[in-house]
């Protein structure tokens, strides 16, 4: 019996676990954002001197896994686990920095909702008792996304108004079995769900019936309503994902627009910056919430938020095969007090 489960896809965690530390490292692009002052490190070179964009995405998810752990004050030797995928092929940028980081690793693929997927997988792991410090991360780059899932940059391509400009970013987080918060104490993990999109310079409409599917399910399992969070926010829908998603959740019954943003519009400047719908990618959801609202918590400007990540299942080969795009989303609900 699933004593901890509650509803169709919601788990309420019995010992929260509490975030204890997180970091935040983004590119050039992003740093020129209305969030700047919130990212422990903006980078002049998106390059982070090195010879490849891969090999970049590579440096800055070390150097992010680094951090949190410094700030935590811990030694990585007392994580029991990392938790991290990204969007490149067989996620090697998290296996490659899983090497150099000696943890017990668990690669996590969930396009741009793995910043929620592995938050979720590290709270029931540390409620299970199976661990006392977790390392839950993400990361994605402009420039290894762009060239894998589209075209070669070197093209320059004509983007329509509906692409997403992918963050050039990684996020980590700590979760620990102690701490004073906040703290993960409602996990919904999301269904695959596909509505025939098929443009992948459209992941918005794609993505979007997932996350309304995710929150309105929370909703159902949880009883809780929209005005019980602050703010609830999605990964990377952007503009018109967004609009979209808002709608599909009016038509089941909730009206969530008072506390709903996205962290593709939070973080670029859409009338200064030429991102068209907004911002993109693993590190979109991981840097946003690690930086910007993982402040907010902290500082006791909010006390709840329900964290969507959402993610385009999708790889090159199945684009190019003229095959759909699945959509995910998984919910997260942390607080500052328990």
């Amino acid at each position: 019996m699933a004593l901890k489960k509650i509803g169709k896809q919601t788990v309420r965690l019995e010992a929260p676990p509490s975030i204890i530390a997180t970091s935040s490292i983004v590119g050039p692009k992003e740093g020129q954002g209305p969030l700047a002052q919130y990212f422990d490190t903006i980078l002049s070179d998106d390059l982070c001197g090195q010879k490849s964009y891969e090999k970049a995405e590579c440096k800055m998810a070390m150097d992010s896994a680094d951090k949190a752990i410094s700030k935590a004050g811990i030694q990585k030797e007392v994580i029991d686990y990392m938790l991290s995928g990204d969007l490149l092929n067989q996620i090697i940028t998290s296996s490659y920095t899983a090497r150099e980081m000696g943890i017990p690793y668990f690669g996590l693929y969930g396009a741009c909702s793995t910043m929620a997927e592995s938050l979720s997988l590290g709270s029931m792991l540390i409620d299970g008792g199976y661990g006392d410090y977790i390392l839950c991360m993400t990361s994605s780059h402009f420039s290894s996304a762009e060239r894998q899932y589209r075209f070669p940059l070197e093209q320059g391509t004509q983007r329509p108004p509906t692409a997403q400009w992918t963050v050039t970013g990684a996020g980590a987080a700590i979760l620990s079995r102690e701490g004073n918060g906040p703290y993960v104490t409602h996990v919904t993990t999301g269904r695959v769900i596909d509505m025939g999109i098929k443009d992948a310079n459209n992941m918005g409409a794609a993505m979007s019936p997932a996350a309304a599917d995710t929150i309105v399910q929370h909703f159902k399992d949880t009883g809780f309503e929209p005005k019980d969070y602050d703010i609830i926010a999605t990964g990377d829908l952007a503009a018109v994902g967004k609009e979209l998603a808002d709608d599909l959740i009016k038509k089941q019954g909730y009206d969530i627009s008072n506390v709903f943003t996205d962290c593709g519009i939070e973080i670029y400047d859409s009338k200064k910056q030429d991102v068209h719908a907004g911002g993109s990618g693993c590190g979109c959801s991981a840097v946003v919430f690690c930086g910007y609202f993982y402040d907010m918590l902290a500082k006791g400007l909010i006390n709840r938020i329900l964290m969507v990540s959402t993610g385009a299942l999708m790889s090159p080969t199945s684009s190019q095969q003229g095959e759909s795009i699945p959509g995910i989303a998984h919910a997260v609900t942390i607080e500052r007090m328990v």
